[in-house]
């Protein structure tokens, strides 16, 4: 076969190969069938929760499993058109098989990351943290460039997104924020972007021109719901209140309605001021406690699953995941995966998916990448 068709092919079944890996494919072809037992059994209605999640988790499966054998069977057959095309020495028969060929190639990289979106609460929505670091102005202002980046990602993708928490900057920009994203699948997209993210600039609020280094943290953690069980001992709970101090407008609320939450025991705090009622406001920081508690959960069962002990660290030099160099050269790369864009106005848009993508493939491989950063 043609080299042209050999490389989609090897495309392919590139991306298979990470699904199944990240399916565990003989085990999840097991578990399906246990699942459709169950379904089978009309004693299961009985218990409409547990139902729901083993038709959730079934469908899912059905889905992974599905894509997987229907691409691999579609590229046997467009494979034996080609090289029957090849055989009989027609050129459009051969056209034909190679463009069946980088579809399904263009397909199989869209549907891998569908599937690599398995995780327990990877179809929830989710809370976005942003928060400067030492810097001042600096900082405070690429935190807010971050906002409005992760804002935008959100709405390319048609997702929802609310302000919950907002605390602007001295001068400029903002000291921290969470938002709440809401849409299909937005936790599992939005996961691999907890960490340190570094700006390279010239500054704008340097009269000398000079460039500067900035660094800002994002926090991201699922919306959950009462299908998750989070027990919080009600003695554990320091709660203030404080007036809301929004971004700005007639619609700033001027009460002492924010609520403030912090849990002791673990240092945990969030906050809301979206609301004008001080009750809805702990009632949602109590959901964002119970989500934080949750991720915090999901994280140490991955690092005893991988031994690996990432834990969040300062918001500084040598703890970035990603750098933004905007002068003398346009770049961001990921430091993590090494995907580099020489656009980074496209991606301070929002264009972020392909380095989620290269992020949440990363996590089933386990490969690491030894990426230089920039300057």
């Amino acid at each position: 076969m043609r080299a042209e068709g050999q490389a989609h092919i090897a495309r392919i079944e590139k991306a298979l190969a990470l699904v199944r890996k990240f399916l565990d494919w003989d085990r999840a072809l097991r578990r399906f069938d246990e699942l459709n037992a169950r379904v089978e059994d009309p004693t299961l209605w009985d218990k409409p929760k547990e139902a729901e999640a083993v038709m959730k988790e079934r469908r899912r499966l059905e889905a992974s499993i599905g894509t997987v054998n229907e691409i691999s069977a579609e590229m046997a057959d467009a494979a034996e058109f080609v090289e029957l095309g090849e055989m009989e020495g027609d050129e459009d028969t051969i056209k034909e098989g190679l463009a069946t060929l980088s579809a399904l190639a263009d397909r199989a990289d869209a549907d891998k990351i569908q599937a690599l979106l398995g995780g327990e609460a990877d179809s929830n929505d989710t809370y976005l943290e942003v928060h400067a670091g030492a810097g001042g102005t600096e900082s405070q202002d690429w935190a807010e460039i971050l906002q409005r980046m992760y804002t935008r990602w959100a709405e390319r993708r048609g997702y929802k997104v609310e302000l919950v928490d907002y605390h602007s900057g001295e001068s400029a920009g903002i000291k921290s924020c969470t938002l709440l994203i809401k849409g299909e699948n937005a936790y599992g997209y939005a996961k691999t972007e907890s960490g340190v993210h570094r700006l390279v600039r010239i500054s704008p609020y340097d009269s000398a021109a000079r460039r500067h280094t900035s660094f800002s943290s994002v926090w991201v953690y699922p919306v959950i719901d009462d299908t998750f069980e989070i027990d919080i001992n009600p003695s554990d709970l320091k709660i203030d209140t404080y007036r809301a101090s929004g971004a700005g407008g007639q619609h700033v609320n001027t009460t002492d309605s924010a609520v403030r939450i912090t849990h002791q025991p673990s240092g945990i705090i969030v906050a809301s001021q979206i609301d004008r009622s001080q009750h809805k406001n702990r009632e949602i920081a109590m959901g964002m406690l119970k989500a934080r508690m949750f991720e915090a959960e999901m994280r140490r069962r991955e690092e005893a699953a991988s031994a690996e002990h990432a834990s969040k660290s300062d918001i500084g030099w040598g703890h970035q995941i990603r750098s933004y160099v905007l002068q003398p050269y346009q770049q961001v790369k990921d430091l993590r995966t090494g995907y580099v864009s020489t656009a980074p106005d496209d991606v301070l848009d929002g264009e972020l998916d392909p380095f989620m993508a290269a992020a949440l493939s990363q996590r089933v491989t386990g490969e690491k990448v030894d990426v230089e950063d920039v300057d």
